[in-house]
């Protein structure tokens, strides 16, 4: 089975998207996966620039967790109808040796239904800059999904259940072991 990695891309010590996240590890881990957690917030990444910020401590230890995973889950909060900064910087710090054909899904809470395409820009930019495999399904929360820090959505549960379950098929269909 493929390396695979969750990774938590809010700052925020109240995150809905992190509660997505850790619902995802839990359910790959259960299925056996070999499954990496990375949560931003306990990782700060530099703001990318270009240059300097690639040489910092913290970059060069989620750049290598993350380069030996085949499938990757990014979990973002969405703001002003995008994906967090973090999530976009997370990728620029991370680059070609990682998105390059590695399998990618998306685990997304908002305030509201409006923004539900708002990931679609990053998933754009990992297609065309570094060829990752997008899973054609994503999660996509809003707080009426939550009890506090509780996922109370039946129906995001059952996404999630989806989700990891095709980062699974996807993987090991295009990376036996």
């Amino acid at each position: 089975m493929s390396r695979l990695a969750v990774v938590s891309c809010s700052l925020n010590p109240n995150s809905r998207s992190r509660n997505l996240a850790s619902r995802a590890h839990e359910l790959l881990k259960a299925r056996g996966a070999d499954v990496d957690w990375l949560d931003l917030a306990d990782m700060p990444l530099p703001l990318c620039d270009g240059g300097a910020a690639y040489g910092d401590a913290n970059a060069k230890v989620v750049k290598e967790r993350l380069r030996v995973a085949r499938g990757i889950l990014l979990a973002t909060p969405i703001y002003n109808y995008d994906g967090s900064a973090a999530a976009k910087n997370l990728i620029e710090m991370t680059g070609r040796d990682v998105w390059t054909d590695t399998v990618a899904g998306f685990l997304c809470a908002a305030g509201g239904q409006g923004s539900y395409m708002s990931v679609m820009a990053l998933a754009s930019s990992l297609m065309l800059d570094f060829r990752t495999i997008i899973i054609p399904r994503f999660v996509y929360a809003t707080g009426k999904d939550f009890d506090g820090g509780t996922i109370t959505g039946a129906d995001v549960l059952d996404r999630i259940e989806g989700l990891t379950k095709e980062l699974l098929r996807f993987t090991s269909g295009l990376y036996p072991a």
